[in-house]
């Protein structure tokens, strides 16, 4: 049986408390966030484990702080990304 794709988007700025959840979404709606990412040049990363965590968290909120350090690899990747294309 294939499982619906999932995605989640994340922002994180030095001010915050903790990266946020901006959107999340199953099937459509995570095509749609994957299709807006690659439209804008946002880096993708693929983790499965973290995208099911990340889709319970509501928009809007601070991710669990359990996830903290997976989030930390990820944003520290795409920051080596952005400092590459510079």
């Amino acid at each position: 049986m294939n499982q619906r794709k999932k995605a989640a988007a994340l922002k994180y700025e030095q001010n915050f408390e903790a990266p946020v959840v901006t959107a999340a979404g199953m099937g459509k709606v995570a095509e749609r966030i994957i299709e807006k990412a690659q439209e804008n040049d946002v880096p993708i990363v693929y983790n499965k484990e973290l995208t099911d965590l990340l889709c319970n968290v509501d928009v809007g909120d601070n991710i669990p702080t359990d996830v903290y350090e997976a989030v930390a690899y990820i944003i520290a990747y795409v920051t080596d990304i952005d400092n590459l294309n510079k």
